[in-house]
């Protein structure tokens, strides 16, 4: 990129995340020959998948390999600014916000796009964060076909495991592991059994195993499945969005920023785009929000340049 405008503090739209969802946003932002500024702490929340699955053309990739390709192809657009570093303040309003970053820098845009993510939150079980993205999941849809049909678990973090426990026995012959943390109703037994979901109560004591998971209980008893679907609880991988006061959702497993359907949030010229932002998360779902969120952005900039705000 040119040396003057890595040296430019001062964009149209800074976008804070650079996975998915903010790779998305700047390119829709770059193609508009827009200055904008990318600011990555490099923390992606499948950093701990081998392989991202279910988004179309990329499909058995690795996640790293995307975005390194999607980077690539953002910067060779000369008004676009990369920085790897994580920001940790966020103030001001329309057309004068200012981001600061860990590391002393500032930065002026006048519109902000919010991609930070979120982090997940286990259950203290021995054995399951180390397992985490690899043979522990929490998305059939992204990892149930290369179980290969094997049998699978779902462990219960909430009453949601019952949406879970329904969906997964298409990937395979499945085993509810309540984990004291619901109990079935009688209808809901019902719904399971029609499912052919064998229901194992009693708490998890640990988890174990390489290429597959050994579920241990509490009284000893063990069950080994080809992998395990678990409902992480999630929270925002950035303050961020609060610093600003934007509006905050309570989803069905954490808190996300409230966005219109065009990306907004409830503070002017500050867009939330991906996991964030999203009750269903995935790379497919991320990249298409962002690419809105990019888009309301440079949208928000050419009407007010037009005196319509």
């Amino acid at each position: 990129m040119p040396s003057d405008v890595s040296r430019d503090t001062s964009v149209d739209a800074i976008v804070i995340g650079g996975s998915y969802a903010g790779l998305a946003a700047s390119l829709q932002l770059a193609r508009a020959r827009r200055r904008v500024l990318v600011i990555d702490a490099g923390e992606p929340r499948n950093r701990f998948a081998k392989a991202s699955h279910g988004f179309l053309g990329q499909d058995g990739r690795s996640p790293s390999t995307i975005t390194e390709d999607a980077r690539a192809q953002l910067l060779a657009y000369p008004t676009v600014i990369w920085r790897d570093g994580r920001a940790s303040g966020a103030e001001g309003s329309i057309d004068a916000f200012s981001v600061s970053t860990t590391d002393g820098e500032h930065y002026e845009g006048r519109r902000l796009v919010i991609a930070t993510g979120v982090v997940d939150h286990l259950p203290e079980i021995p054995g399951l964060r180390q397992r985490w993205g690899k043979t522990v999941v929490h998305c059939p849809y992204c990892h149930g076909y290369e179980f290969a049909g094997g049998p699978l678990g779902v462990l219960a973090t909430s009453p949601l495991a019952l949406h879970q426990a329904l969906l997964v026995p298409d990937w395979g012959r499945t085993t509810l592991f309540l984990n004291g943390s619901f109990t079935p109703d009688d209808e809901q037994k019902a719904m399971l059994r029609r499912r052919d979901v064998t229901i194992v109560p009693g708490a998890v004591a640990a988890i174990s195993g390489d290429d597959d998971v050994t579920v241990q209980l509490g009284d000893g008893r063990t069950t080994t499945v080809a992998g395990l679907f678990v409902a992480s609880r999630t929270a925002p991988a950035s303050p961020l969005a609060a610093q600003l006061g934007c509006a905050f959702t309570e989803g069905m497993l954490g808190p996300l920023v409230t966005t219109d359907e065009i990306k907004a949030t409830s503070v002017p010229g500050v867009f939330a785009c991906g996991d964030a932002a999203l009750a269903m998360t995935s790379v497919s779902l991320a990249v298409a929000d962002g690419a809105m969120a990019g888009v309301a952005a440079h949208r928000s900039l050419v009407m007010a340049a037009a005196g319509h705000v």
